[in-house]
């Protein structure tokens, strides 16, 4: 019994409700008026190389309490990261400004 409620109360909400992208916005952006705001903290943390295909970002954890990391860790954590945006779906994600 509890199936079958269960079954219909589905039918009954996917045939009454369009759900769209945009399911909970009242207009769309182009009617709102305003430009999307560029990613600060992005902005501060990358670099984008002159290929314009890859980033380059510093890494953390290396400011302080380095005396019980080995050597080969501060080394690594010392150096710059690269980073391919064409194979990371954050990237595309990530605001213009910051990826230019």
């Amino acid at each position: 019994m509890f199936f079958s409620l269960a079954s219909n109360l589905r039918s009954t909400i996917s045939s009454s409700h369009t759900w769209g992208p945009r399911m909970f916005s009242v207009t769309s952006v182009a009617e709102a008026g305003y430009k999307m705001k560029s990613h600060s903290g992005a902005k501060k943390r990358w670099r984008s190389l002159a290929s314009g295909s890859s980033f380059k970002r510093g890494k953390a954890n290396h400011q302080h309490l380095n005396v019980a990391k080995a050597p080969a860790r501060k080394r690594s954590i010392g150096t710059d990261c690269l980073f391919y945006s064409s194979s990371d779906t954050q990237a595309k994600k990530a605001p213009a400004s910051v990826r230019v």
